[in-house]
């Protein structure tokens, strides 16, 4: 006699429904496990799971195990973010229309705190074997300005002691003569709402216009993207002062700068340059 073999593979529809169902928690209010998935399967499906099995499902799915990236509550909306990128773009054809003879470049700056409190990276190491890294907690700082063209990926870097108007005013006057000492560009330069940026204080030195960008979002400046390769060459180190740290700093700018390629893999917003 013949008997009926047990479901074991969930159907097309039925993973369809199980799509549907992930986009809320579950019924316990908390996070989708694979364990819970197979849970899932087998109350409403009628099938038994390994959960090993339930998490080859998830990722069938187009599901990956993931860190969500933090984001503040006020940031702007997607729809908000469309129409800033969409203001951008309008921006630089006006300015394009007013200046016809005038090259309009897009570049960004932003500014790190670097210290030393040591920073911890994933490394890899033997299977079995887990790496160590000194670390010491201590509180001294300094900041990286970092100016990017995302268009290219050329840039700019200085380190200064604190962030301030006096600091972002130094930092826009070597800028200027470094990149465009003859004033032969109109430079759009993306900025965040910090103070220093936005104090009626600071002179912007002529042929940069300002730029800021929407409110808690980090997510719109290029410069942001470049912070971990600048972090990379310190992590995992304990330096004895900041005379060392700026050292190794000093000369991973001084990489970055001779690397437009690295560091456009990084910036080169799609966005931006489609403009």
């Amino acid at each position: 006699m013949w008997l009926t073999q047990a479901r074991t593979a969930v159907s097309d529809e039925q993973q369809q429904e199980l799509q549907q169902r992930l986009q809320s928690p579950p019924e316990d209010g908390g996070l989708w496990s694979g364990p819970k998935v197979g849970e899932y399967i087998e109350t409403y499906f009628g099938i038994s799971l390994h959960s090993s099995t339930a998490w080859k499902y998830l990722r069938r799915l187009g599901l990956s195990l993931q860190v969500p990236r933090p984001v503040h509550h006020q940031s702007a909306t997607l729809e908000q973010q469309a129409e800033f990128k969409a203001g951008l773009a309008g921006h630089v054809a006006w300015l394009r229309s007013l200046f016809p003879n005038r090259e309009i470049v897009i570049w960004a700056e932003d500014e790190a705190r670097l210290g030393l409190q040591p920073i911890v990276r994933r490394v890899w190491a033997p299977i079995g074997e887990r790496p160590s890294a000194h670390h010491c907690r201590r509180y001294q700082w300094v900041y990286t300005y970092g100016f990017v063209h995302p268009a290219t990926g050329a840039s700019y870097f200085l380190l200064l002691p604190r962030a301030n108007v006096s600091m972002m005013q130094m930092a826009l006057e070597l800028f200027a003569a470094q990149v465009n000492p003859h004033r032969q560009q109109l430079i759009i330069l993306l900025v965040d709402q910090a103070a220093w940026h936005m104090s009626q204080k600071l002179q912007v030195p002529p042929g940069i216009f300002f730029y800021p960008l929407l409110p808690y979002t980090p997510q719109l400046q290029p410069t942001e993207c470049v912070w971990s390769l600048l972090r990379e060459a310190i992590a995992n180190q304990v330096f004895d002062n900041l005379d060392a740290l700026e050292d190794v700093l000093v000369k991973r700018c001084q990489w970055l700068m001779q690397h437009p390629v690295i560091v456009q893999g990084k910036v080169g917003f799609d966005w931006i340059q489609a403009i």
